[in-house]
């Protein structure tokens, strides 16, 4: 992998997994776990995959790649790298979750933020929206791909299973699902609360390609799983991407547990958690 995208990839997730906690601890409320756990590669997502750019950005996606957040509680990482990437104002992420203000707990789109194509956050509904924007986009004879991303939580959700068989039987094959798999969700692990077992072969029953990424905190794994996703669309499957990854990571009192999948660190743990992650020429949002 060329060493300057890798530079700039890991300062971009650096800085956002800053911005995720300054975010949550200011606001007293939000999803840090998550957040961290999918930084890796929603970055090289937002800053290298997708087909998107703020200047042109539209609801609609006409013309563009799409992004719908399924998993609507990890907005710090979404409202982060909306940021990052020219979407809003950097200084906009200090209104996180404040009364009123457009960056709410969950993807909200009544106040117009560039970059956000769907209400989300009652969990498992953003694959069945990606797949009527997908097949909307086959309509218009688009080459456009929809990219979406649940958590292994989320996919409990009878709802994620039912539109994974209508995307096989309909072959959607322009959208590519991403899982976040880092095995933790609110009160437990995945495995003790609902058993998924091994994903990659439900989702191969289901008749999707799928891509595993065993690693998906490594900038090349990362970009391999994406090559991978991308040449096997419009081959007659949908394509689900699984990234193994570590809740909580970068901060190491918050890696591996569920405790931090929607609680927000106090003042003193801020600080401590800042002093984890390095500063970037970027530099942090003002408060």
């Amino acid at each position: 992998m060329d060493s300057n995208k890798r530079s700039s990839f890991a300062e971009m997730a650096a800085q956002a997994r800053r911005d995720i906690i300054r975010m949550v601890g200011a606001a007293k409320s939000g999803h840090p776990g998550g957040s961290l756990s999918s930084t890796d590669f929603l970055t090289v997502l937002f800053s290298d995959v997708m087909k998107q750019d703020a200047a042109g950005f539209t609801r609609d996606a006409k013309g563009k790649d799409a992004f719908i957040l399924s998993a609507g509680h990890i907005t710090p990482i979404y409202y982060s790298l909306l940021s990052l990437n020219g979407y809003i104002e950097r200084d906009e992420l200090a209104t996180f979750r404040k009364f009123g203000t457009r960056l709410q707990g969950h993807p909200c789109v009544n106040g117009g933020v560039k970059g956000i194509t769907q209400v989300s956050g009652s969990l498992g509904q953003g694959l069945s929206c990606a797949l009527g924007i997908a097949l909307a986009k086959k309509l218009d004879k688009e080459d456009n791909k929809v990219f979406v991303l649940v958590g292994d939580g989320e996919s409990e959700e009878g709802q994620i299973w039912e539109a994974a068989m209508f995307a096989a039987h309909q072959k959607v094959d322009n959208v590519i699902a991403m899982t976040d798999w880092n095995g933790q969700q609110i009160d437990g692990t995945v495995e003790n609360v609902g058993g998924l077992g091994d994903l990659k072969a439900k989702w191969e029953a289901f008749g999707w390609n799928v891509v595993f990424c065993e690693d998906g905190h490594d900038f090349a794994q990362i970009c391999a799983a994406f090559d991978k996703a991308l040449s096997a669309c419009g081959k007659g499957k949908p394509v689900m991407i699984l990234f193994k990854t570590e809740m909580g990571h970068g901060v190491d009192f918050m890696a591996g547990t569920c405790a931090w999948h929607g609680k927000a660190p106090a003042a003193e743990q801020v600080e401590a958690a800042l002093k984890q992650l390095p500063t970037t020429k970027i530099g942090d949002f003002k408060m």
